[in-house]
């Protein structure tokens, strides 16, 4: 295939899943499980995200300065600080370990 046949296909399969959700009962989409289904695959996603951001380069694994940042950002972020100073720490986190390396 070319590029842009997976391109119309890929925007072909993004208008069908589009068109699925106003199909889709709201009734079948109010119940418990599917809610909650929902919300869990939405924190799954932004995780994944979040790992292969972090951990990934390419077709490798990295591990650099960007772990220690994520690290003291999530501890920060478990204890309420403010997302900017977050934000700010995990900067300062990376420049430091970027600049001893």
């Amino acid at each position: 295939m070319t590029l842009w046949q997976v391109l119309i296909a890929a925007a072909i399969a993004c208008f069908a899943l589009k068109l699925t959700g106003y199909v889709i009962p709201p009734a079948l989409i109010s119940r418990p499980t599917p809610a909650r289904v929902a919300n869990l695959l939405t924190v799954a996603l932004l995780a994944a995200l979040i790992a292969v951001q972090t951990l990934g380069n390419g077709q490798h694994l990295v591990v650099d300065a960007r772990v220690p940042a994520v690290l003291v950002a999530a501890g920060l972020y478990t204890l309420k600080v403010p997302f900017i100073v977050v934000v700010i720490a995990a900067a300062v986190v990376a420049a430091g370990i970027r600049a001893l390396t």
